[in-house]
């Protein structure tokens, strides 16, 4: 029998399946139901249901009539697990190949000259994260300062992640807390978490950044993201992992939505808006660095300009020097608070 795959699968669960109980209840289903017929909105479960032989045509009364699924159910399970088993046999012959010439590689003389940073440019970059990722044995650390990832690519990066994740590694995932605006972020964050990866947001700017098992790390080449560099030197893979984990301990958890650390986020992503204006950088620099699109950030200076009365930035600013308003105002408390109690011990 035909080896059926995921489409033929879909619609024998939405559709399919719906009918064939419809035949079994009813004792048959006549061959010239309108909903069956060429163009018909059941045409294609019924083609599926016969073609797996769970209905069969009776000349005699011209009707559909049900068959037994467990006389069926082997011819069409029992090939897509031998195909299952192929691929999986194919797949460890294709392993120990390539085992054979990273060990050439590592003995030859170009993997030396080379040394503990390559370069990779353009469309090789996720190929080569794909690869790192899938030989992960421990543990990996990401750093998406932005949300601008489409949806296609998180839906590979959720099928490349599960996968990582039931094989049973670790996983943790630093995003800016903008992330939590983004439906498609949330999907993934829903999946990665369910089995079991940590993930955590920030409202401070860093820089992109992969970790595999700490021992090599692939930051951004060149700031249009069209490079990237693979560092496979110790002390430098250990420096960025420090600079990771201190990040991770400031940050909050993106499961987490209560109200009061939702104030505080927005509270945060208020505060770094001041900054970015009080410092005068340009609005895409600002928007880039509070994980945003320009409109958004653009929207928050509104605000801030009907919060304080005023009407250009000019007087924004102004207004918030004059109140003392500096946008580090909690870090200050939290820095007096600290000396405090130092003090008092």
């Amino acid at each position: 029998m035909e080896s059926f795959g995921p489409e033929e699968r879909a619609l024998f669960e939405a559709d399919a399946t719906r009918l064939y109980e419809e035949v079994v209840t009813q004792g048959g289903l006549p061959a010239q139901d309108p909903r069956i017929a060429e163009g018909g909105p059941l045409h294609a479960a019924c083609a599926l249901l016969t073609e797996l032989g769970l209905l069969t045509r009776d000349p005699g009364t011209d009707t559909y009539c049900a068959v037994d699924p467990s006389s069926v159910q082997s011819r069409v399970v029992s090939p897509l697990g031998l195909q299952g088993a192929r691929l999986l046999e194919e797949s460890s012959h294709w392993a120990r190949a390539f085992g054979a010439l990273n060990q050439t590689w590592k003995r030859s003389p170009q993997a030396a000259e080379r040394g503990p940073f390559t370069y990779i440019h353009d469309a090789a970059i996720g190929p080569f994260i794909a690869g790192l990722v899938s030989d992960c044995e421990e543990e990996l650390l990401t750093a998406q300062p932005q949300t601008g990832r489409d949806p296609q690519t998180l839906a590979s990066a959720a099928l490349r992640d599960t996968a990582l994740l039931e094989r049973g590694m670790k996983m943790r995932i630093l995003y800016q807390h903008s992330a939590r605006r983004s439906a498609i972020t949330h999907k993934y964050v829903t999946a990665v978490t369910a089995r079991g990866a940590e993930v955590r947001t920030l409202d401070e700017f860093f820089n992109r950044m992969i970790v595999i098992d700490r021992r090599v790390a692939v930051i951004p080449g060149q700031a249009d993201l069209r490079s990237a560099l693979a560092v496979r030197e110790p002390s430098v893979v250990e420096y960025l992992v420090d600079i990771f984990e201190r990040t991770w301990e400031r940050a909050r958890p993106f499961t987490n939505k209560e109200s009061s650390m939702m104030k505080d986020i927005a509270a945060e992503q208020r505060a770094m808006t001041i900054r970015m204006l009080i410092e005068g950088h340009a609005d895409p620099v600002s928007a880039k660095r509070l994980g945003v699109s320009p409109r958004t950030y653009a929207g928050y200076v509104a605000d801030l300009k009907e919060e304080y009365e005023a009407e250009t930035r000019f007087q924004l600013g102004y207004t918030m020097g004059r109140a003392g308003v500096s946008g580090n105002e909690k870090a200050d408390q939290t820095a007096a608070e600290e000396e405090a109690r130092s003090a008092e011990g």
